[in-house]
């Protein structure tokens, strides 16, 4: 008999996140499986760490499937790092991060926790995927979500994917008949146009609250936000390497050694 793959779970919203738990059942029916995320909501951290302060990790049951949940005070970056350094026996087989409350594609996977993870999870070697519902309700529906994520998890699993790239998929928030299929996009040229709520407290000391708007740059029929905006599921292979190779001979003609 083969054996079962070893699946490493983290996520951004928290451990007790309805994604989470829904991504948890469904590699349950693929594989072992063990949950390190963080003890409350990380969502922007990005690919923060810990450096400056202890990290708390606790073994935990919050239903009886047959996973290991484990509740970490530190960043979805932290998790993946405890999983793979102090929690686990042996290197996972794969690593899924989500499923994430909201969107995280274009521009949005340089500030998402959830992807973070995924991206040390490829650093350290492993495959990974991130997973993302355009649906930002804690109370969200994820039924629909669930075929597309084992299908795209049973063929990374099978295929692997390339040295250094891990795949960000971003599921519409659409009836399942609605959903046309899945298309392995680009990432869309995209930005926020921020601006800061400025507001005074009862003291008298300026404070702020970030605020803006998502604009697309990018008209390409390629795009992950032109796959999410006509009902398909976006998925982008994303590399971590963040070198622009194709920058380094303009720049070697710079006179940098005078």
């Amino acid at each position: 008999m083969s054996k079962k793959p070893l699946i490493l779970v983290v996520n951004d919203d928290g451990i007790t996140a309805p994604g989470i738990r829904t991504l948890i059942k469904i590699m349950n029916t693929i594989g072992d499986v063990v949950v390190v995320a963080p003890d409350s909501p990380q969502s922007g951290m990005g690919h923060a760490i810990t450096v400056d302060s202890t990290l708390y990790v606790e073994k935990i049951t919050i239903d009886n499937g047959p996973q290991k949940d484990y509740s970490c005070s530190g960043t979805p970056a932290d998790c993946v790092k405890l999983g793979v350094r102090e929690i686990l026996k042996r290197t996972p087989d794969l690593c899924v991060s989500g499923i994430n409350h909201g969107s995280n594609s274009s521009i949005n996977v340089i500030y998402s926790g959830t992807m973070s993870a995924a991206i040390e999870a490829g650093i350290e070697g492993i495959p990974a995927i991130g997973f993302s519902l355009l649906d930002y309700n804690w109370n969200a529906n994820f039924e629909h979500s669930e075929s597309f994520i084992k299908t795209i998890t049973e063929n990374t699993l099978k295929h692997g994917l390339p040295q250094g790239v891990v795949l960000n998929v971003n599921i519409p928030n659409v009836p399942k008949k609605d959903i046309k299929g899945i298309r392995v996009c680009r990432q869309a040229r995209a930005n926020w146009v921020e601006k800061f709520d400025k507001r005074q407290s009862p003291m008298g000391k300026d404070y702020y609250w970030l605020a803006g708007k998502f604009v697309n740059l990018d008209q390409g029929e390629d795009t992950d936000e032109w796959a999410l905006e006509h009902n398909y599921v976006s998925v982008v292979p994303v590399q971590f390497d963040l070198t622009a190779y194709q920058s380094i001979r303009q720049i070697n003609t710079w006179n940098l050694n005078d």
